[in-house]
């Protein structure tokens, strides 16, 4: 089996298999031999901001001289970015090694009678298998969808957990209310471990530091109050962290949204809280936050162009604060696609009921979850936005949006990871041509 019938197997997985429990989940590992034990974990889960706070985690510790492991989802272009070793994804070799190291134990528990790992589950297994056999000093290791069922949860001796901010996803799966969610992703927390958590929504913040309070975790809320930007530029934002342990120390993110203030903010928490474990300098901090690089989530691509892939109630509502800022000085574009499960009518009323765009195109993306580029364009222009235009195909849509920005002003792509990542593609493309 080659690298291409490896990723074709697991994306076929879904196909054959259901949700297994946590059990199961250690019993892989268990007979995959601890892998996890071999190094040590953060452990983050949250609605959004997870995968940033990784990066911030992963480039302090590498800063530091650690060798890191990072674990995120989904992908924007290729399966193996969600395996980095020291920010470098994994070589197609590496994935193939440990992929037929997995599908041997899943053919083994198939045969059984047993159960066959979900596509998670996979993918998970694979990857602490890959970060065992490099032999790195910690991983940090972002959840699913939950948290308290989420297989990277078979993981039970994390050195700290770290929620990230809670908002309206995946409801299905987590429940209709921000207490029901919280209770999910608050299901990370271990006894006794540290729990550093986003406790700007005061709901989600109660269920968590109830849930520390019960496992006897130590708990630190960390809120954007606790904090003061002093610039947000195009080159990104400089901040401090009122803090007595940081004290007045200025930090620089290069990162445009003032959300990934929060989510570095995490970072250095996390920092403090394990001081006594880790053995990092503020220098490793300072320039760890300034290198941090985190694919799809209000990154600059090109000059002028950011992606972001906000494709839920808080993530859409974080967009429209960075665009507000930036529509002061600069003449806006967007262009926008979503998927068919995500309430795309409200995305929109929420971008067009604050900002205002010189020109928007709009595609479609997402397969047999695509939403028609008519439709959602017909949406723009009942909220009264006048400049609208549809292009099916994402490199003409791109183009096309890349033309209305010009010299003088932004170009904002937003609405889905899918979308992110096929724009990613194509400037990929455009530069190898």
């Amino acid at each position: 089996m080659n690298y291409r019938e490896a990723v074709d197997y697991i994306e076929e997985t879904p196909k054959f298999t259901t949700k297994n429990s946590l059990e199961h989940t250690k019993e892989c590992l268990r007979r995959l031999g601890n892998p996890q034990d071999k190094f040590r974990v953060i452990h983050v889960a949250g609605t959004n901001g997870k995968g940033s706070t990784c990066a911030f985690l992963t480039s302090i510790l590498r800063e530091a001289g650690y060798s890191c492991g990072l674990f995120t989802s989904p992908h924007l272009v290729e399966i193996n970015e969600r395996f980095q070793i020291n920010e470098v994804d994994i070589d197609n070799e590496r994935f193939l090694e440990a992929f037929l190291k997995v599908k041997a134990l899943a053919d083994e528990l198939v045969a059984e009678g047993n159960y066959h790992p979900t596509y998670f589950e996979m993918l998970f297994l694979m990857g602490m298998v890959i970060f065992a056999q490099a032999g790195v000093d910690y991983v940090t290791l972002e959840t699913g969808l939950g948290g308290r069922l989420d297989a990277t949860t078979a993981v039970e001796k994390p050195e700290a957990c770290i929620i990230t901010s809670i908002g309206f996803d995946h409801m299905q799966y987590l429940g209709n209310t921000i207490e029901e969610i919280a209770g999910e992703k608050a299901g990370i927390i271990v006894p006794g471990v540290p729990v550093i958590y986003d406790g700007n929504n005061k709901t989600a913040a109660e269920v968590i530091k109830k849930r520390a309070k019960e496992l006897n975790s130590p708990a630190y809320e960390v809120c954007m109050e606790d904090t003061h930007i002093l610039r947000n530029t195009q080159a990104g934002i400089d901040f401090s962290y009122k803090n007595d342990y940081y004290g007045d120390t200025v930090y620089s993110i290069p990162f445009i949204a003032r959300y990934q203030v929060m989510n570095s903010t995490l970072a250095l928490k996390t920092m403090e809280v394990l001081k006594d474990k880790l053995l990092v300098k503020p220098e490793n901090i300072r320039m760890g936050l300034a290198r941090t690089r985190w694919q799809g989530r209000m990154e600059t691509v090109l000059s002028g162009v950011i992606v972001d892939g906000a494709h839920n109630e808080d993530g859409v509502e974080k967009f429209v604060e960075t665009a507000a800022h930036f529509q002061e000085e600069y003449p806006l574009t967007l262009l926008f696609s979503a998927v068919d499960d995500k309430d795309f009518t409200d995305m929109i009323r929420t971008i067009c009921r604050k900002i205002h765009f010189r020109h928007i195109v709009v595609t479609q993306v997402g397969g047999y979850r695509m939403v028609p580029a008519q439709t959602l364009a017909g949406i723009f222009r009942e909220m009264g936005c006048d400049s609208v235009e549809t292009a099916e195909e994402i490199p003409e849509a791109f183009s096309r949006a890349l033309s209305a920005k010009g010299d003088d002003g932004m170009l904002f792509c937003v609405g889905s990871l899918y979308l992110v990542g096929e724009i990613k593609d194509v400037i990929r493309r455009s530069k190898n041509d």
